[in-house]
């Protein structure tokens, strides 16, 4: 049995002249496991369930508490796996899922029943799509969540009449563009600076603004060249690879963002001494932070003097608002009386913070320290934090992006 084959299965015919005749069909619709597939797609197959090729690690994390138990991926899964392939079974979520909204499914974007995608022009606000039942939930997100249409055809970027393949293919000239990404990666209308937009920051922030023509699969699914189908005797070909690196890819997170500091001069008899601080997105098709509001990116400043001793320090948080407004104490009230007032609560109990970083954004900090005479190091640097919410002296959950100094004399 493969690693973490659960489930039923569905018919598989190895005979090439059954799989001519189109005789692999999918009862379980979307719920069918990945394992099914990887009969013929081994490589694929792979790189979904154990991550092969990728940097990716789920590492054990606490809820909040450093009493908490640790949260870790269950066996026989593997914590390099993707997070496609460990959504049923990652007790993170889970655990959250539980705590905040009373035990009710995320099933609508984690266990998704087979859709059309929508259209880039026409569905300007993204609608949830169909849940699969609970019972149906621990395979996660399956290679039939995203390839299998409506009708019990497999969608792809082939025609089929190239294809050797065991069921009913389609072509899709949209798959493989991010429209495929947008029914779980977006909620709701769009609302800068909000959790859950990753799509619409793409569409409306990059896309749509110029800045390239780059798709979500451009960056998470890069191709390679190899058969798309290893028993099935044809050519290699362009194929994405399914790791869908993201936050728990440290070599992917590094890339999105550059941070560099300088004094600046000339702000006449402004007390202190003014830095700015700036943090560019130069690297993500979409908003740095993006996805859940627990992800976080901490920003902090030292000025260290010659001695080694830090004499002056600062932070600031940047993530995604828990809901259509700014975090903030000011509703700490009100959020009690909410269906999700645990998930309300403890957003606007850490309080205002700075916004996620758009794609192509420059954002300009200024810090002004006082400091006496004397020459100084200023230090700068930004740590990925999975959960913005969970002890900050828990470190598994954090990843150092990138780090700057200056030196500066004050007369």
């Amino acid at each position: 049995m493969l690693a973490g084959c659960v489930g039923g299965t569905t018919s598989l015919s190895p005979t090439p002249s059954e799989a001519q005749a189109g005789q692999v069909t999918f009862p379980l619709g979307t719920a069918t496991p990945s394992e099914v597939c990887g009969r013929c797609h081994a490589a694929v197959y792979a790189e979904v369930a154990f991550g092969t090729g990728a940097d990716l690690k789920w590492k054990p994390i606490i809820y909040k508490s450093l009493t908490d138990p640790l949260l870790a991926i269950p066996g026989p899964f593997f914590d390099t796996a993707t997070g496609h392939h460990l959504a049923g079974v990652d007790p993170w979520p889970l655990r959250a899922r539980d705590v905040e909204n009373n035990g009710a499914s995320c099933n609508t974007c984690h266990y998704p029943e087979a859709f059309e995608l929508p259209d880039l022009e026409r569905d300007q606000v993204i609608h949830e799509p169909t849940p699969r039942t609970r019972v149906e939930e621990v395979v996660g997100v399956t290679c039939a969540s995203c390839h299998l249409t409506p009708d019990g055809r497999i969608r792809g970027r082939y025609d089929p009449r190239e294809l050797l393949a065991p069921h009913e293919s389609v072509r899709d000239p949209n798959f493989g563009t991010s429209v495929t990404c947008a029914f779980c990666h977006s909620k709701g209308p769009r609302v800068v600076g909000k959790q859950t937009q990753t799509f619409y920051e793409w569409r409306d922030d990059y896309f749509n603004a110029g800045l390239g023509p780059e798709q979500c699969q451009d960056c998470h699914m890069p191709p390679v060249v190899r058969p798309l189908a290893e028993d099935q005797g044809t050519a290699p070909r362009a194929i994405g690879q399914h790791l869908w690196p993201g936050s728990h890819a440290a070599s992917l997170i590094r890339q999105a963002l550059t941070l560099s500091i300088r004094q600046v001069h000339g702000y006449g008899r402004t007390a202190g001494t003014p830095l700015e601080i700036h943090i560019k997105n130069v690297g993500a098709g979409h908003s740095v932070p993006s996805g859940s509001n627990r992800r976080g990116i901490w920003l902090t400043a030292d000025v260290i003097d010659g001695g080694g001793t830090t004499i002056v320090h600062n932070e600031w948080l940047f993530a995604p608002w828990y809901a259509s407004r700014p975090d903030d104490r000011a509703f700490l009230q009100a959020d009690e009386n909410l269906p999700d007032a645990v998930a309300a609560l403890q957003a606007d109990a850490q309080g205002p913070h700075e916004t996620p970083v758009r794609a192509g954004e420059e954002r300009v900090l200024t810090w002004t320290p006082q400091l006496p005479a004397g020459t100084f190091t200023v230090r700068v640097t930004l740590l990925y934090d999975l959960n913005r919410y969970n002890d900050r002296s828990f470190t598994p959950d954090q990843t150092e992006l990138a780090r700057s100094s200056i030196s500066i004399q004050i007369p």
